[in-house]
């Protein structure tokens, strides 16, 4: 199923031994009967062009995600030439997902200018769709500049869905203006889902846009018969993100306090994981964790929302294999039959 054509299930493969068994897990995936496979860039480490490919050469179906790459550590003449190669291998399946990265990495650890960040995504859609579309392109802008810039060859894929990964308010009106859907990031949550939905469902008709702006967003997920295991395994990931994400809007919005993010960073200044400060409430707020029904309960509770496809992170040290079998199986089916 293509991105905006409906509900769909996706995963994110992901971790530093994605590389090792890519082939393998996006294969699974596939039989599993989901629908998407994401690929996180996280710098430093794994990125989402090669592992992408690997996947497309390992599969014949799914769609690949690409969530998100950036403008300014990859020049978007460089963007459009990757992704129209990916595109090429696996035309039809190709979803592109464009965000401002982690200020810290990009001017900080890599030295990278990075001004004008909505400017720079807009300008970037813009050229992309250009250069896709076979127009030769010259553009003089705040973050980057191309003089008589076209792909030599044409992308096998007809149109290229661009997703926005954003979640500021004049962001995610940007996205509904310009954008084929937004990705939101983990520790989304359904309160945050229901605010993109309305930031971007008004952008959308003050730009004379029609039909919603469709919206994916990773979500932890551990899957099992033995609840408490399941539950406990996600723990350490939602500590970490509570940590990073202190005093975000993204966390206001599912009602976390910076008091409780404060506890979790001191926690893990420490050297402790955080792990134990988080709340019950917390994993059914950002996971979907437990007995299958109760997961499937909770992904009830995010459509009601507005999402349209949630890309499930693998939590917890179970078999990878085993879980995108265990994803396919208890959530696929939910996920179609739900109203």
């Amino acid at each position: 199923m293509g991105w905006g054509s409906g509900r769909s299930l996706g995963v994110a493969l992901a971790g530093a031994d994605a590389p090792a068994h890519v082939a393998e897990r996006a294969r699974a995936a596939e039989r599993a009967g989901i629908d998407s496979l994401w690929f996180i860039e996280d710098y430093f480490q794994t990125g989402a062009f090669a592992l992408a490919g690997a996947a497309a050469a390992a599969t014949t179906s799914i769609g690949l995600g690409l969530g998100v790459v950036n403008p300014y550590t990859r020049h978007p003449a460089l963007l459009a030439m990757e992704t129209a190669t990916l595109a090429s291998i696996a035309p039809g399946r190709v979803v592109l997902g464009l965000g401002t990265g982690v200020r810290h990495w990009i001017e900080s650890q890599m030295r990278i200018a990075a001004p004008r960040a909505l400017d720079s995504l807009r300008d970037t859609v813009a050229v992309l769709r250009r250069l896709w579309a076979g127009e030769r392109v010259t553009h003089a802008g705040a973050s980057f500049s191309l003089d008589d810039v076209a792909l030599e060859f044409k992308p096998a894929q007809s149109e290229l869905p661009i997703v926005l990964g954003v979640k500021a308010p004049r962001a995610l009106a940007l996205a509904g203006e310009i954008a084929d859907g937004v990705l939101c990031s983990v520790m989304s949550s359904p309160a945050h889902v229901r605010r993109v939905r309305a930031t971007t469902a008004a952008a959308r008709r003050q730009a004379g846009r029609d039909g919603d702006c469709p919206i994916g967003a990773y979500i932890p997920v551990a899957v099992g018969m033995d609840a408490e295991a399941a539950r406990r395994s996600v723990r350490p990931l939602l500590a970490r993100y509570l940590a990073h994400l202190h005093g975000q809007m993204i966390l206001a919005d599912a009602g976390v306090s910076d008091a409780q993010t404060a506890a979790i960073r001191q926690a893990r200044a420490r050297g402790e994981s955080g792990a134990a400060l988080v709340t019950e409430e917390q994993i059914d707020t950002f996971a979907l964790a437990g007995t299958p029904d109760h997961a499937r309960q909770r992904l009830r509770d995010w459509i009601d929302t507005g999402l349209c496809t949630p890309i499930a992170l693998l939590a917890g040290e179970a078999d990878a294999i085993e879980q995108l079998g265990q994803i396919g199986a208890e959530l696929g089916p939910c996920l179609a039959r739900l109203p």
